[in-house]
C-alpha cells in the first residue's frame, strides 16, 4: 500500500476529540461518545445503566444509578482526549503494517 493511500485512509478513519466532546455533551449519558471512540463495552454499560436507572426512578432507587452515571459522565470529560489519541495511535499502527 502506498504512503499516500495509508495517509488518506488514516485521515478518513481517525476520531476527532471535538466530535467526541459534542457527543459527550448532548448524548453522553447514553454513551454516544464511547460508541464513537470504539469503546463499545463501556458504551453499552452506560446505555443500560441509563435505561435501567430511569425506569427504577419510579421506586426511588434509580436515582443512585443516575448519580453514578453523572459522575462517570463528568470523569469522561477528562478522559476523551486520551481515548481519542489512543484510538488514533492504534489506527496508525494498524495502517502502517
Amino acid at each position: 500500500m502506498s504512503d499516500a493511500r495509508v495517509m488518506m485512509e488514516y485521515d478518513a478513519n481517525k476520531k476527532s476529540p471535538v466530535v467526541a466532546y459534542l457527543l459527550w455533551w448532548f448524548l453522553g449519558t447514553f454513551g454516544a461518545h464511547r460508541f464513537y471512540l470504539s469503546r463499545t463495552g463501556s458504551a453499552v454499560t452506560m446505555l443500560v445503566l441509563m435505561v435501567v436507572s430511569t425506569i427504577l426512578t419510579v421506586i426511588v432507587i434509580g436515582f443512585i444509578g443516575l448519580a453514578a452515571l453523572g459522575v462517570w459522565w463528568l470523569v469522561d470529560a477528562f478522559l476523551i482526549p486520551g481515548m481519542s489519541r489512543e484510538y488514533n495511535l492504534a489506527l496508525g499502527r494498524v495502517l502502517a503494517r
